[in-house]
């Protein structure tokens, strides 16, 4: 039988009505531009609505200083609109009164025409989405690296005069305010500041004093967590001892904006006694010198590599373990528990020389080989009760216990000398009872 064939026809899609915004913008609060504000408003109103094959969808307006995106809420509402499918065209007076820096018109009319959002500017009577707004971006584009380039030049140059003058660019520091160009305590602030200097000196270590500020409920500069890289940058801030260490970083360029530490690539200047200190420069320079101990103390040789690296997990949080220097030996400890403390994670730290020892008997061996670890042990876990998980490269697991060290065996030559310096001035005092 011959086949049938029929040919299909949609029916003819409705025509909707375009819908239609319009955008206005004043740069101050004068009564003169408010009103004009509202001309604005009225006027595009009346035009929308007049026009029978448009849809109103509404008039957004902001009283703002500058033509930034950040600083207009009725614009960033305008673009999410925009964003969930609400509007098909944008009505606005001029492309200054829609944007005054070329970059945020370029990137908002390059999205905007991702969206199929038309824009018309009256006064240029330029549609973005025609041909002519196709010229108008291919200018814009050359226009706004020109811009800037002249934008961040202008910018370096008064960065430059202000550390040539002595005066601080970024103010943003616990303990001060700037006024003026000048650094101002904030004593409440101050106070922490002093803590965080005076816990260091009696001992305890960056992550401690942070996790210590965290369980106090003391707020941060921005009411953030402390970390021990807050305190790390605290207590080498020159500031705090009323000096200034000015162009620390700059800028690579005007396109990337890639923020790279200064290591003589520009000059610094340096000025002292610049504003009233928070820390007295005995204690700052103290803390210099401990930091300084400290750090030689944990060093580890160059070229070192350790064969447990990245191999050993925490069985109770899941965090790796890794390598720590104490005063008594160098052991392995999970990072949870060695950054926030049993608190958070009841791991126990296993010395290296035992974890060597159980590996090597596991491995069958008389004693520990990294070649042979690294070829069969695809990682270790480390268990509760001083249990070993070793998990093999062929897939099968085996379990090993260490032991604790003796008190005796924790103990270095120099703690022992101590222990006895201190048993004989005991036995030096005389009885009571006599």
């Amino acid at each position: 039988m011959p086949k049938t064939i029929k040919k299909v026809y949609y029916p003819p899609k409705l025509e909707r009505k375009k819908r239609v915004a319009a955008y206005a913008r004043v740069s101050s609060g004068k009564d003169a531009m408010l009103h004009s504000l509202s001309s604005q408003v009225t006027y595009y109103s009346s035009l929308i609505q007049e026009h029978g094959d448009w849809e109103y969808a509404g008039v957004y307006a902001d009283e703002a200083i500058t033509g930034t995106k950040e600083c207009r809420d009725e614009f960033q509402r305008l673009l999410t609109d925009c964003r969930a499918r609400c509007i098909d065209l944008i009505l606005t007076k001029s492309i200054s009164r829609f944007a005054r820096n070329t970059i945020t018109l370029l990137e908002t009319v390059r999205e905007l025409k991702m969206l199929e959002v038309d824009v018309f500017f009256e006064e240029q009577n330029i549609h973005t989405m025609g041909a002519e707004g196709e010229l108008m971006m291919t200018i814009l584009a050359s226009y706004a690296q020109e811009e800037s380039l002249s934008a961040s030049e202008n910018q370096k140059w008064r960065i430059k005069r202000n550390f040539e003058a002595g005066k601080p660019w970024d103010c943003t520091i616990l303990g001060y305010r700037a006024k003026d160009g000048v650094f101002e305590i904030v004593p409440e602030e101050a106070e922490t500041v002093r803590l965080v200097f005076k816990w260091y000196l009696q001992g305890l270590g960056r992550q401690a004093i942070a996790n210590r500020l965290n369980e106090l409920g003391v707020p941060t500069r921005f009411e953030r967590t402390w970390h021990q890289d807050t305190i790390s940058k605290m207590l080498r801030n020159e500031k705090y001892a009323g000096d200034l260490l000015l162009q620390k970083t700059f800028r690579t360029d005007h396109l990337t904006k890639q923020t790279r530490i200064n290591r003589g690539e520009l000059p610094m200047y340096h000025v002292q006694d610049a504003h009233e200190p928070i820390i007295d420069r005995v204690t700052f320079n103290a803390v210099q010198q401990e930091l300084i101990r400290r750090a030689d103390s944990v060093k580890i040789k160059p070229g070192t590599t350790t064969a447990f690296t990245g191999k050993i997990r925490c069985g109770l949080c899941g965090k790796n373990y890794r390598r720590k220097t104490t005063p008594t030996c160098i052991t392995w400890v999970c990072s949870t528990y060695n950054t926030k403390g049993k608190k958070h994670c009841a791991s126990k730290q296993i010395p290296e020389n035992t974890l060597k020892a159980v590996t090597a008997d596991v491995l069958g061996c008389n004693s520990f080989n990294e070649n042979i670890f690294a070829e069969r042990i695809a990682f270790i876990t480390a268990l509760p009760n001083n249990n070993l998980e070793f998990i093999f490269t062929d897939g099968h697991t085996e379990k090993a216990t260490w032991q604790d060290r003796s008190r005796s065996e924790s103990w270095t030559a120099e703690m022992r000398q101590a222990a006895a310096e201190k048993m004989r001035k005991r036995s030096k005092k005389p009885c009571q009872n006599q």
